[in-house]
């Protein structure tokens, strides 16, 4: 996962430096954009809920509690640009699942104990919001190369019960992780666009142990002045061990997803 990040990164600045001044200038005049667009993910999620008894079982979502592996969401993306150095971007998508299934070993969440063979329901609610200022060091007719700040918060919940009693057993974390990278553009020609960013957060803050790796790279082709439609792919991988009220364990997901989207430039 670092050497892609790395690869992105270095990608990002090597497009920024070698951009030919005579190039169509893309970026002039769109001072906000918004891009609506359907989001395919490959996902895979390891959680552990503690109780005050010891450690909890670690828990595949997807294989040990059915949760599909695979689902198309829809997201929403934009930016707005103060200047030609100064902008925040913005994110927002929901991927949240549910399923029931008869599990095939012991499970321990939190402090209830789901034997072998019982039928249990689990809904996993996650919805993510990002945000982050970028300035712009790097400037050239046809792209940029920016520095970015900024948060990424997973609002993530699992409640887990037997499918016809018993109450249900949740685990509750949100989680607003700081994160810092590069962003960059370049305009390939008169109506494409390459963008790529990777951000990233290692601390220990507020009993929150984690990490995060953002990576996105994409393609727009411009229709129209204001009009755009576009391929991308993000790939996200989040290690966190908390101590919280509503959380005590561990939480491990990775997802990675194409994106197709249509961006409205004004």
């Amino acid at each position: 996962m670092v050497t892609r990040a790395l690869y992105i990164v270095l990608l990002i600045a090597g497009l920024s430096y070698l951009a030919a001044p005579a190039a169509a200038d893309l970026l002039d005049g769109d001072r906000f954009s918004l891009s609506l667009g359907v989001f395919i993910t490959d996902r895979d999620t390891d959680a552990r809920l503690d109780s005050s008894l010891g450690d909890g079982t670690d828990t595949d979502l997807e294989t040990d509690l059915g949760l599909d592996s695979s689902d198309s969401v829809f997201r929403v993306d934009g930016y707005f640009r103060f200047n030609e150095r100064n902008r925040v971007d913005f994110s927002v998508f929901d991927l949240s699942r549910k399923n029931s299934k008869q599990i095939e070993k012991d499970i321990q969440w939190g402090d209830m104990l789901y034997v072998i063979d019982t039928a249990l329901k689990t809904d996993n609610g996650l919805s993510i919001y990002k945000a982050a200022y970028t300035y712009s060091f790097l400037n050239r007719e046809d792209g940029y190369l920016g520095a970015t700040f900024g948060a990424y918060v997973a609002d993530w919940k699992v409640s887990i019960k037997e499918e016809n009693t018993g109450s249900a057993e949740v685990g509750e974390l949100t989680a607003p992780l700081p994160v810092i990278g590069l962003r960059g553009e370049y305009a390939l020609s008169d109506r494409w666009l390459f963008r790529a960013s990777g951000e990233f957060f290692f601390v220990e803050y507020d009993n929150v142990d984690g990490s995060l790796t953002d990576l996105y790279a994409g393609i727009d082709y411009r229709v129209l002045d204001n009009l755009s439609i576009g391929l991308g792919v993000n790939s996200v991988t989040i290690n966190i061990d908390a101590s919280k009220n509503h959380y005590e364990g561990s939480l491990d997901w990775n997802y990675t997803g194409g994106l197709l989207f249509l961006k409205f430039n004004f």
